[in-house]
């Protein structure tokens, strides 16, 4: 029979890349501390709900993507940063499934169009 492929993951609108991309416990050298990626859609996720304060539907709006897909994206950033926080671990900010949202050539070399992908291993 015919194979059925997963459909790509649809693109994420980004207001902006993170100024700071990298957390650690304070004291601690990042030789012996373990690392967990938090991807820059779910860090948006968090401004846009948890800091912005806005409903999720609005969210999902502002991201280009369903409310479904924004709830999920929302949990898992969420749990990402609650382990960091809960286990004395580093906290990495990048790749993901993204597009800068406004769509204006950066002027530092960031292009505007995806910004990278990049798959988490398997949780």
């Amino acid at each position: 029979g015919e194979r059925i492929m997963a459909r790509p993951p649809k693109c994420r609108a980004v207001s902006a890349l993170p100024s700071v991309t990298y957390y650690k416990p304070a004291g601690i050298p990042l030789r012996l501390i373990k690392e967990v990626v938090l991807p820059v859609e779910g860090l948006e996720a968090l401004r846009l709900k948890d800091v912005e304060g806005l409903e999720q539907t609005e969210c999902s709006i502002r991201m280009g993507i369903s409310r479904p897909t924004f709830q999920r994206v929302l949990y898992r950033a969420r749990k990402t940063v609650a382990e960091a926080l809960t286990s004395g671990m580093a906290l990495k900010i990048e790749g993901g499934v993204f597009v800068l949202s406004g769509s204006q050539p950066q002027e530092n070399g960031v292009e505007t169009e995806t910004v990278g992908t990049q798959e988490k291993d398997a949780e």
